[in-house]
């Protein structure tokens, strides 16, 4: 079926997370149900908003895009930190999530997902018993956990925390391709870290994570053709070392939304790890698209009202409470003909608008705008809730309210 005619998955009533604390965040959770069915103009302001029609044709082509170049799609669930959202996407054929923390997975297996890879080092033991319970929990519900590692003493902290085990980890690890963050020098280091690996029963060698992050907003295609190459030839001359050694290397993971279309034509990569394709924030939105890429649309916004006009300016009452400005300020979504605007820094609480033009006019007092966030991932962790509106932003209705259920969850 395509996801498109699907509704949103309920939470499951077995495995729901604990209710939020009292007060004021389980009372907005109460009062956000009550707008279901509601037009969008009864939507209270700021509130984080996703057009479902934009966001399920984002979901639609990137399913195609993977099943016709025959790679695996795990996209990375730190964008949206929602269970119902993982689940929808894994409804429509990936195979389970990416997270980066372990409260990350365990806040989206407690809502029902059941297939996590935590592709990021975790050293501190607490947090690896907190890994082992998981696999434990996991595997009881035939469901699987992986993690990345990048140190001889990361494969050894893990097997200690796993010792004992009835389950066991996937275990990928991570070479450096050029994000100049985590993982091991391609090549012999690598080697010796999967042969480590296999010398602790309750971990499994399950291939390399290779992610080149910074690659995801280098401008240019040119400039991602270039990037990408570079990391494939690392991750090929890594896989022949460990398998020339007698350890297959089953999976090659990586990729994120700048560059998937890349590491999916290079026959080297087998699962795909993009996530922001299925929000599209405005940071993305600057790159220069490869004409391999699927079109993929805006899909998450912050709705704000226009609190106060002046002569030369309006202020709207989104600021960076709420939406990240790490990428950059939010974009105005254009209104229409003759109301472009360009959004200002105005602080925690207040955007400062100016028209874009000399013809553009400012909009009136109480109109109510959309703005697309610089970085979706650290806006989405600045709210509670998702409101899922269906028919469009200005005339469309209140479908589904959405619990961001890793909201914080930083361990």
């Amino acid at each position: 079926m395509n996801p498109s005619t699907k509704p949103l998955p309920d939470e499951p009533a077995a495995t729901q997370r604990a209710a939020p604390p009292e007060g004021a965040r389980a009372g907005l959770g109460q009062a956000l149900r009550q707008l279901i069915g509601q037009r969008t103009d009864a939507i209270d302001t700021p509130a984080l908003v996703i057009d479902l029609d934009a966001m399920e044709r984002n979901l639609t082509r990137m399913a195609e895009f993977t099943r016709k170049h025959g790679v695996r799609l795990r996209p990375h669930a730190k964008m949206h930190k929602s269970a119902a959202l993982a689940r929808l996407q894994m409804q429509a054929g990936a195979v389970g999530v990416c997270v980066q923390k372990t409260a990350e997975a365990e806040a989206l297996a407690a809502g029902g997902v059941t297939d996590i890879y935590i592709s990021n080092e975790v050293i501190a033991l607490p947090k690896l018993r907190r890994v082992a319970a998981l696999a434990q929990a996991l595997a009881a519900r035939q469901g699987r956990l992986a993690i990345a590692v990048d140190s001889l003493d990361g494969v050894a902290r893990l097997a200690e925390a796993m010792a004992g085990s009835a389950a066991v980890i996937d275990v990928f690890v991570e070479i450096d391709v050029g994000q100049g963050r985590c993982g091991v020098v391609p090549g012999e280091a690598a080697l010796v870290l999967a042969q480590a690996i296999g010398r602790h029963a309750p971990l499994r060698f399950a291939g390399l994570q290779a992610y080149h992050g910074r690659a995801q907003h280098l401008r240019t295609v040119q400039q991602r053709r270039e990037a990408i190459a570079i990391a494939v030839d690392d991750v090929t001359y890594t896989r022949r070392l460990i398998e020339a050694a007698g350890i297959p290397v089953d999976l090659v993971t990586g990729a994120g939304t700048g560059t998937f279309v890349l590491e999916a034509a290079s026959g080297v990569y087998g699962e795909l790890q993009a996530g922001s394709f299925l929000f599209m924030d405005a940071d993305y939105a600057k790159n220069e698209r490869d004409a391999a890429q699927p079109q993929f649309e805006h899909a998450l916004f912050v709705k704000t009202q226009v609190i106060s006009v002046g002569a030369d300016h309006a202020v709207c009452d989104a600021g960076h409470k709420s939406h990240a400005i790490d990428s950059g300020l939010p974009l105005v979504h254009a209104l229409e003909p003759g109301y472009e605007l360009t959004y200002l820094n105005g602080g925690d609480e207040h955007g400062v608008l100016r028209a874009a033009g000399a013809n553009d006019r400012l909009p009136e007092l109480g109109r109510m705008l959309w703005l697309i966030p610089g970085h979706c991932d650290p806006t989405v962790n600045l709210h509670d809730h998702l409101i899922g509106v269906r028919g469009g932003l200005l005339h469309g209705t209140v479908e589904r309210i959405i619990r961001v259920d890793a909201r914080g969850a930083l361990t």
